[in-house]
């Protein structure tokens, strides 16, 4: 999540969407921070695996539910307006009902019931703790940061010290995702090992 700020005037998250979206930024990572641009890292392999696990755990819970969506690949949320915030967790959990042709074809509409953060190489523990804390303060009830070096977890909820899971451990969602239970050694998992 290392972060340099590519443009000096203040966005709308409307203008964000279309600026994204433009031949000259494609390919790069961005998110929206008070209004402004700010170019985040690219994930490496070691990170788009545990994503895709994650997205695979919780998109089984939310069918076996026949509730909620999973979006992966750090789909803009909007945190914040005047001025705007857009963040993209790399994965985040709505626990709603909502028909195919009603979602956004721009940035999700509402808050996530979870947020999921997996740790790059080059993340910096201030970055990340300002970046939970937003998340947290816009009103995500459960956030996740996980740590594919360390092979743990660590459950982040309002008004609650942070607990860290490690791969001997079971994670679940609590009250918020009820019924979510995994070994948190899934989130690793690599087919042949």
């Amino acid at each position: 999540m290392s972060s340099e700020a590519t443009a000096t005037a203040l966005m709308t998250a409307a203008e964000f969407f279309d600026w994204l979206h433009r031949p000259e930024n494609q390919g790069k990572h961005f998110e929206l921070v008070r209004g402004e641009v700010v170019e985040v890292s690219r994930p490496g392999e070691l990170h788009c695996l545990v994503c895709a696990n994650v997205t695979w755990l919780l998109g089984n819970y939310a069918r076996q539910r026949r509730k909620g969506r999973v979006l992966p690949n750090d789909a803009g949320i909007l945190l914040a307006r005047d001025p705007d915030t857009v963040r993209g967790p790399d994965v985040v959990f709505f626990d709603d009902v909502r028909p195919y042709d009603q979602l956004n074809p721009k940035f999700a509409e509402g808050l996530p019931a979870l947020a999921v953060e997996v740790l790059s190489p080059n993340d910096r523990i201030g970055r990340v703790t300002r970046r939970i804390t937003e998340l947290l303060q816009a009103g995500i009830r459960l956030v996740w940061v996980i740590d594919p070096e360390a092979r743990d977890v660590t459950v982040h909820r309002q008004g609650k010290d942070p607990h860290v899971f490690d791969a001997t451990q079971e994670l679940t969602g609590e009250d918020v995702l009820p019924d979510l239970r995994f070994p948190v050694a899934e989130l690793f998992f690599v087919a042949g090992e």
